[in-house]
């Protein structure tokens, strides 16, 4: 009975683990707010390696509530949110397409 218990309370706490989010799916910006991203304002980085820098350059940017960084074969939810910047990525890494939604 109680290894039972131990393990209960074992799998609960796991739940509340704090892992990164893989890749494809999204990170809110800090406080989540409801804002509008524009992603013309940094079409220029298209070219440039992933890095947290340009992800937080990007969103300072283009007015993002949220960053979600596209791999190539990623699946993603088609769900739009204007406050989302999606950050498309080739195999090596390097953005070939900045775009909200």
């Amino acid at each position: 009975m109680m290894k039972m218990a131990l393990g209960a309370m074992l799998m609960t706490m796991a739940g509340c683990a704090n892992v990164p989010p893989p890749e494809g799916e999204e990170v809110p910006a800090h406080g989540g707010s409801e804002r509008e991203c524009d992603a013309s304002k940094a079409q220029f980085l298209v070219g440039k390696e992933r890095s947290k820098k340009l992800g937080a350059e990007a969103m300072r940017l283009t007015g993002a509530g949220a960053l979600r960084w596209i791999g190539p074969d990623t699946m993603v939810t088609m769900d739009y949110r204007e406050d989302r910047l999606n950050l498309h990525l080739d195999a090596r890494n390097r953005v070939t397409r900045v775009a909200c939604g």
